[in-house]
């Protein structure tokens, strides 16, 4: 037995950096079309007959500018300046738990999301973060950042079945991601903290402010881009 665990301890680890890196190499190039995401839920509904994950890739340069501005606004504004954990924003957060007593909040970058979505189950333990950590670095180290958000603009999960922004925009806009009107974009990027609970249409109603406030960053952002 003891041979045994020496063996384990030596090779187990070695397999799981090997398959670890790469399973990410391959997604460096291929369309993700599967994640366990998309398998939890198809789990959770598996009552509904109507029930189907929908997901159509396209590459970032298909997507309008002001859709990945608003989703970048939203979710990750430092996207750009981290190297894939927001220690800034970690300590504003700690902060205003410590001296406001605020509720503790989700504060996952695009790449933590990124990795957790298509490299762990999403269960709540330390174990996920910890292999949700080392696939954050890892992606960040041989994707890089166009891609890392290529990939997050087709995996995020949009609403209930559908994932990425071209199947959000056809299925309540009627249009491609590339067509998206500036309010549309707006309210799609608002969806995407509670995917399942809103849609571009109740956040307009339900969470008017915050919708409004995202169309101010988002133009002041733009207006910088320009200068």
């Amino acid at each position: 037995m003891r041979r045994i665990a020496e063996i384990a301890l030596i090779y187990v680890p070695s397999i799981f950096l090997l398959l670890s890196i790469s399973w990410v190499l391959a997604y460096k190039w291929l369309p993700v079309k599967w994640m366990p995401l998309m398998l939890i839920r198809t789990i959770e509904n598996h009552n509904n007959d109507e029930y189907t994950n929908s997901q159509i890739w396209v590459s970032l340069n298909e997507i309008d500018p002001i859709l990945v501005e608003s989703i970048l606004c939203a979710e990750d504004q430092r996207f750009y300046s981290h190297s894939g954990f927001d220690w800034q924003e970690l300590k504003k957060m700690k902060s205003d738990y410590d001296h406001f007593g605020k509720e503790l909040r989700g504060c996952s970058t695009i790449s933590q999301q990124v990795a957790k979505n298509c490299f762990t189950f999403g269960s709540r333990t330390l174990f996920r973060k910890i292999i949700e950590a080392y696939y954050t670095a890892l992606i960040e180290l041989i994707w890089g950042k166009t891609r890392i958000l290529e990939v997050y603009m087709n995996i995020a999960e949009t609403g209930v079945g559908i994932f990425g922004v071209e199947a959000a925009c056809q299925k309540y806009f009627c249009t491609s991601c590339d067509a998206v009107d500036f309010d549309d974009a707006v309210a799609l990027a608002c969806v995407l903290p509670k995917p399942l609970a809103r849609t571009p249409f109740t956040v307009r109603i339900a969470h008017s402010a915050k919708v409004s406030a995202l169309s101010k960053t988002v133009l002041i952002k733009i207006d910088k881009l320009k200068d």
